[in-house]
């Protein structure tokens, strides 16, 4: 390896365990490097390869005489164009057919114990022993694929393939096996190559890519042929220095694997302490144990949120302190809830002389198994069905076509973020009137009524403009009464406690789609704030929100910068 390859490597391996992938792409260059020649220094005192070939010819000749091999049609010279580049001195281009045996049989007694290997025994990443199962040569001498220890073997179907399925096969019961027929063999008879060294040949990204448009047959189905295995151009250096090379890359991919492990213990590591600390801050009984909660995170918060992971959880945590009255103060000179309720019946019931409201019969009271716990002074629990003018109501299945009409219904796409997003619509042939309650208006609030568990029960905020959206049957349209700010009681519905009430009274199962019900939608218990800390919340969360938008988009721009970092780095090699 040159002095310069070498000092990158050793230089940036800090580099690649900060970027996503970086160990994967390290792990692809040492493999690259070795086969170009640049990952150990080349020894002159090393024999040529010309002369390990001439002892490969000896030895074929050797095998043909005694009548352990078959003779085999020679393969054609390497052409110049066929060669992707330059090998240093010592090296030569070679055809695998050439210098050993592809896809050979094993003779053997029936009753001998042996190994199968199935394909999912057999794995992708470099230095992975496969498994096998022991069985009776009988049972699988005939219809798989034969094969004995120190072998290798590649996957040739897709996606096994591109996945770099490959492996030498060792440790078999007897020294033989057999397995899926979705393998080809290379069985070093002639002495030519070491199989670690092949291996690292076959994961190499360079191999798989210049395979994969050679590949054959249907889609799903399409493999690399025996001819591609057999003759594509091999670069083979002296032994000596293919015993280096392996050498060299067990002790990089080491080095890869502690590495992962590192990382792997300090991401646990950054997420168990975080997950601790949101814990505590929702636990915390007196304002001084919240303020030295919080007090934690802010000292730690850069090491804290640098993954995404710790802001989506940062955000429902947000929303959960702002429901239990912890995320703002309270005013002693808010007027309570209770008279905002009146405010709310006092619109029901214009509404109901108006016809606008339909009279419903009351939900029994809240009862305290089904919330979590008390509310701040001023604070009522409230079901959602009391401080609602409108709905639940179901949407419309509506018939869609492929050109521009008046109606345009949502897809439940529109809505599984929580957010509204009105480009994920359809237009319909339906002609709907105007007067019709399918259309939505402003602060109508949006609930997913089917869907996986994950999504069932979102809500999101409606605002535009009236007649421009229907809504589907796999949602339900509700409105809140004027005086409920309609922003605090989508983040409220929006809170683990709420979406976990409803995910826990969906019907169905994950392959029917579970649903939710209009009577469930009524019941479920709203922490609801006077109307000023309403508006207040609402502000805070706006502020926090916009925070973690603001963090993930720097962990955005830092992988992306640590991303080129990487890359520019390994173009250098």
């Amino acid at each position: 390896m040159s002095k310069k390859t070498h000092d990158i490597l050793e230089e940036h391996f800090d580099t690649a365990f900060a970027a996503p992938d970086g160990i994967k792409k390290l792990r692809e260059l040492i493999l690259s490097l070795a086969m170009k020649g640049e990952l150990v220094e080349q020894d002159s005192n090393d024999p040529p390869v010309s002369e390990l070939l001439n002892k490969v010819e000896a030895e074929k000749e050797r095998l043909l005489k005694d009548g352990k091999i078959k003779k085999s049609k020679p393969l054609q010279p390497i052409k110049s164009i066929e060669i992707p580049y330059a090998l240093p001195s010592g090296w030569e281009w070679v055809r695998l057919g050439n210098i050993g045996q592809i896809n050979p049989r094993n003779q053997i007694h029936d009753e001998v114990d042996a190994g199968f290997v199935p394909m999912p025994l057999i794995f992708s990443e470099y230095g992975k022993q496969h498994q096998y199962e022991k069985r009776k040569w009988s049972e699988i001498k005939k219809g798989y694929t034969h094969f004995a220890n120190q072998d290798v073997g590649l996957a040739k179907i897709t996606p096994c393939f591109e996945n770099g399925k490959s492996c030498i096969l060792s440790g078999l019961p007897n020294g033989v096996g057999a397995g899926t027929t979705e393998l080809h063999i290379f069985r070093n008879s002639f002495g030519a190559i070491l199989p670690k060294y092949l291996l690292a040949y076959f994961k190499n990204p360079r191999y798989i890519n210049s395979g994969i448009p050679e590949m054959t047959g249907s889609a799903g189905q399409k493999r690399i042929s025996k001819d591609f295995f057999a003759q594509h151009p091999f670069p083979l250096p002296p032994l000596s220095e293919q015993h280096r090379i392996v050498a060299k890359i067990d002790q990089l991919m080491a080095r890869c694997d502690e590495l992962e492990k590192l990382r792997g213990e300090r991401e646990e590591k950054r997420l168990a302490i975080h997950s601790a600390a949101m814990t505590q801050l929702l636990d915390a009984q007196t304002s001084d144990s919240f303020t030295d909660d919080w007090d934690f995170i802010i000292q730690h918060f850069s090491e804290l949120y640098s993954v995404k992971e710790n802001v989506a959880e940062l955000r429902k945590v947000i929303l959960q302190l702002a429901v239990m009255g912890k995320l703002v103060p309270q005013n002693p000179d808010d007027p309570p809830a209770s008279e905002l309720l009146k405010e709310v019946r006092s619109e029901k019931r214009h509404l109901g002389k108006e016809g606008n409201v339909k009279k419903r019969k009351l939900l029994p009271p809240i009862k305290s198994g089904e919330v979590p716990g008390r509310l701040p002074q001023g604070w009522e629990w409230v079901r959602l069905d009391e401080i609602l003018v409108f709905g639940p109501t179901n949407g419309f299945s509506p018939r869609a076509v492929d050109y521009e009409t008046p109606v345009r219904s949502l897809t439940l796409s529109a809505t599984t973020s929580g957010v509204f997003k009105g480009e994920h619509s359809k237009f319909l042939a339906n002609d709907i009137p105007k007067d019709s309650d399918l259309w939505l208006n402003d602060g109508d609030i949006l609930v997913q009524r089917g869907n996986t568990l994950e999504y069932v029960g979102v809500p999101a905020v409606y605002s535009g403009e009236s007649h421009r959206y229907i809504y589907p049957d796999l949602m339900m349209k509700i409105r809140a009464a004027s005086s409920i700010d309609v922003n605090y009681l989508h983040y409220a519905m929006s809170s683990d406690f709420c979406r976990d009430y409803l995910r826990l009274r969906a019907s169905g199962t994950s392959s029917t789609m579970p649903k939710i019900n209009q009577m469930t939608l009524r019941s479920l218990p709203i922490p609801l704030p006077p109307p000023r800390e309403q508006h207040r919340i609402v502000a805070k969360i706006d502020q926090l929100i916009n925070l973690c938008e603001v963090i993930e988009k720097g962990i955005d721009e830092s992988t992306t910068k640590q991303v080129e970092l990487l890359n520019a780095v390994m173009a250098q090699i």
